[in-house]
Formats: C-alpha cells, structure tokens, sequence
C-alpha cells in the first residue's frame, strides 16, 4: 500500500542524480573559464607578439623540434586541467593556435618564474612514462625548452591515458614570470605539433572520450561577471548563442585557417580583401590583427593615435600626384608602384633591373633610395587607400588629404593605439565577411578599456600583422572577436562555425 509513495520517492531521487551526472557522462564536457583583466603591458606584448610571430610553420634542427608560440601574456581565458596519478593540477590556456601541452617541470631550475606556477613532479605519479626527447618552443622574445613526457591527462570528469606533453625545464622570458597560468593546452592541428606530438584533443577523440569531433568556446565578454566563459569538448552549449551558425571549411590545417571576405569601415569596404583573406581564429590571443593598410584604416576612422610615418608622409608629398593620374588613367593598381619603380616585380619576387628609371635618378639626386622595401611598402598601402577613395568618387585633394591623414595613423612600433574613451560613441561599426554573411563588431566590442575613472585608458582591439603573398594577406580572429561571436571547431567535418553570443 505503501509501494506507490516509495515509486515516487525512488523516481524523484533517480532523477535528482541524473541532473547532477557530469556532462561528461553524455561524451560532453563544460570547462569553465577564467578571466582576467587586461592591462596596457598586456596589450603591448600582444601587439610584439603579431609583429614577431608570423604563423609560418616549423623548422627543426638536430635533435630538437622548434615551433614558433606566441607571446601568451595577452590570453586573458584560462582554465584547470590535470596530469599524473594521483592528479596535480595546473592552470593553461586553452589555445588553437597551438598543438602541444606544456606545463612547468620539477626540474626547471634556473628559471625564477617556474618558481612562481605549478610545476610537475613525475616521481609523484604511478602512471608516468619517461620519454626524455628535448624540444624548444620558440615565442616572441624568447623561448621555452624542455622535454617529452608521458602520464595521464585529466580534462573535465575525463582521463587521457598516455598523453604526450612537454615538461618545461627553462622559460627564457619574464613573460611567464607574471603570467596567471601555468602552461599550454594546444587544440590546433598535429601539422603544426613540436616533434609531431598527437595533440591532447586528438587521443580524446581516439579514446571515445567524447561523443562528437566538435569543441566550442563561449568568452564572457561582462567584465563584472564571476565566470569568464566555458570550454565544451564535444559538442555546443546551445544557451550560449542564438539562430544559427555560419559554417566555413577550414582552408589550411595546422591552425585553425579559414577564407574571409571584405571587411568594412562602418559601410565603406577596405577593399584589401575583397577577392579573399586568410584568417586564424585563435583562442590565445586577445587582439584581432590584420594587414597594417587596413588596420591604418581603421585607427583614422575611430581616432586611434599611433605613429606618423616618415616614408608614409614622403611618399604622398612625392607621389600622390603621380598615383591619381596613373589610376584614372587605368593603370592597374598592382602596378602602379613598379611603375613609379618604388617596386619591381617579376612575377614571383621584388628584383632589381639595374635601370636607373626617371624616379631612381630623380630620387638619386634627392637622397632618397628607390625599390627601398619601407618605400615599396608604403606606396602600395597609399595605392590601396586612394583606389578605395576612387571608388567614393573623392576628388584628387581629398584623396592626397585623406592619405596624408592616414600616415599619421599607422600603428605604433609598440603596438599601442590610443584613443580618448569619451569618443567610443561616435565610433563606426568595423564588419567582417565570413561566408558570405556580415558578421559587425561594435565599437564597446572592439576597444580594449583598462583601469578605472581618471586613470582609464582605450585601446584599439586592432593590431598590425603582415603576412607577404601567397600566404597573406592574414588575419587573426582572437577574442575580441570570439567574445562577440560564439565559436565552433568541428574537426570531423573540418569547419568552423560563428554565431551570436549570448
């Protein structure tokens, strides 16, 4: 008689523990994120980061594997993982766009800032397997060597056995010294992995640990909110984003590199990518980084100060005439500069014809060097800017004017692009084309507020990164767009995925 009430009690309690089951147990994982906040250093060794690191591949020599890294003091989202038995744990920076996990070794013992994170004792674990092969990860300004271990992997409620990582035993840059986390957790592809490592991702998925060959990031773009954001390996948080996600293959694997379209100033295109960019959508850093013409752009359309170019100015007050009437008069815009013979190009390399042209002896005369790679640089990006005034039907003296403004919004050598906080109203709307679709980052989106009342500073979210054809033009996609845009890596099907976040 009193069955009926044990049936229901019996049922509540079923289901009271099935709603505390991790989501592990469904081959889905939620990783919670930490988030700090950003300070003008950070930014700054950001921007050298982009300057230092081209995203070209390896090299190697001897006995050692050398991959470039980038300079992880900008990453401000990290979260816990841990390795051996029983498990010690570390702090890392969950990052596509890099292959290998590496934390601080116990035997790292002339670097001070392996003293100030956790450092991985292998006596410590019963499931560790020396393997002892030595590795250096080259970065910004400095590098971290080390050798190769093996020990089981904790992520979330799962274990990795027999994962392959790097223990750290030098970190050659105070970058790590003041670093809030302990290590790397690589999520790129195995191409680009330091002595071809099979990426932690990759066993998950071999040792059926997750249910779907997808991970997906939601940044917690709230700066007074607790949680910074959530990692799931596995599959999506649909409470995360709304409508749909736009899909693009993934173009080129190593990072995770897809095709972009145009990219617009409010409504006016940049024109630079019109006929298709490269783009790395990169979790471990915070900037979005692109080719120096169009971030230039940029800066002069929200009022960003950065650093007037001498070669810049000297190319427009010498040039700028001669530009405008070659353009109206047809010449293609590829090949006004060789024309000027500030550029010779053959078809595959910048070469010199040992002919002294007009321009060369004009510029003999005057000083000044032709077929100067800093002056070839320069006159390309003014072609560029005063091919897109064209298209908006600017007279010559506005076009020269405009350029001439432009030289004075380069990007600063330090990376810093500062701008009066009060103005970020009145800013435009920067859009990027992924997949045909517009995907806007609003001017509170893209601007980088660090400090407080008086002694609050803005930054532009936008630094320059130049990749030479036929690998660039290149752009990064870091959190400032993620944070705007819920991300999707699908590595069955080889694509990535954007949508709105929530």
């Amino acid at each position: 008689m009193y069955w009926h009430k044990y049936l229901v009690v019996s049922l509540y309690l079923w289901a009271l523990i099935c709603s505390l089951l991790p989501d592990s147990s469904n081959g889905l994982m939620r990783i919670k994120l930490r988030k700090r906040d950003l300070d003008l250093e950070s930014i700054k060794a950001a921007a050298k980061f982009e300057r230092e690191h081209k995203y070209l591949g390896s090299s190697s020599s001897s006995d050692e594997d050398i991959v470039p890294l980038k300079n992880y003091l900008d990453a401000q989202y990290f979260g816990e993982i841990s390795i051996g038995s029983p498990p010690q744990n570390f702090t890392v920076i969950f990052d596509t766009g890099s292959s290998n996990l590496w934390v601080p070794s116990a035997k790292c013992y002339f670097s001070i800032a392996c003293y100030f994170h956790s450092r991985y004792k292998s006596s410590r674990s019963t499931t560790y397997t020396s393997i002892g092969k030595s590795c250096e990860i080259n970065y910004g300004s400095g590098s971290i060597s080390g050798f190769l271990s093996q020990d089981n992997v904790q992520v979330g409620d799962v274990v990795v056995k027999d994962q392959v990582f790097i223990e750290a035993t030098r970190e050659g840059s105070l970058t790590f010294l003041v670093a809030k986390f302990d290590g790397i957790f690589g999520l790129g592809f195995q191409e680009i992995s330091v002595a071809n490592v099979t990426p932690v991702w990759y066993n998950m998925v071999q040792q059926d640990l997750v249910s779907e060959e997808v991970f997906s990031f939601w940044f917690n773009r709230d700066p007074s909110a607790k949680m910074g954001g959530e990692l799931v390996l596995g599959g999506v948080d649909k409470n995360h984003y709304k409508g749909k996600h736009t899909y693009v293959p993934v173009t080129k694997k190593g990072y995770w590199q897809i095709e972009m379209g145009d990219i617009l100033v409010g409504n006016q295109s940049t024109g630079v990518c019109e006929g298709g960019c490269g783009a790395i959508v990169d979790s471990g850093t915070s900037l979005l980084a692109g080719p120096t013409t169009i971030v230039a752009e940029i800066n002069h359309a929200i009022g960003a100060k950065g650093v007037v170019s001498t070669e810049c100015k000297l190319v427009v007050s010498q040039y700028g005439d001669i530009i405008w009437n070659l353009l109206i008069s047809g010449v293609r815009p590829d090949k006004v500069c060789a024309q000027l013979g500030l550029c010779l190009f053959n078809g595959a390399e910048y070469v010199s014809t040992g002919i002294e042209t007009m321009v060369d002896k004009e510029n003999r005369e005057e000083g000044v060097s032709a077929k100067d790679p800093a002056l070839c640089t320069v006159c390309e990006m003014a072609v560029i800017w005063a091919q897109n005034q064209l298209k908006q039907k600017g007279t010559k003296e506005k076009v020269i004017h405009y350029i001439n403004e432009l030289c004075e919004s380069l990007p600063s050598p330090a990376g810093e692009s500062v701008i009066n906080c009060n103005s970020i109203s009145n800013m435009p709307n920067i859009t990027f084309t992924i997949g045909g679709k517009s995907f806007p980052i609003t001017p509170e989106q893209y601007i980088l507020k660090t400090g407080e009342g008086i002694s609050s500073v803005c930054i532009s979210g936008f630094s320059a990164f130049d990749v030479p054809p036929p690998t660039g033009p290149l752009w990064i996609l870091g959190d400032v767009f993620m944070g705007v845009y819920h991300t999707v890596f699908d590595y069955g099907d080889l694509k990535v995925g954007f949508a709105e976040a929530v």
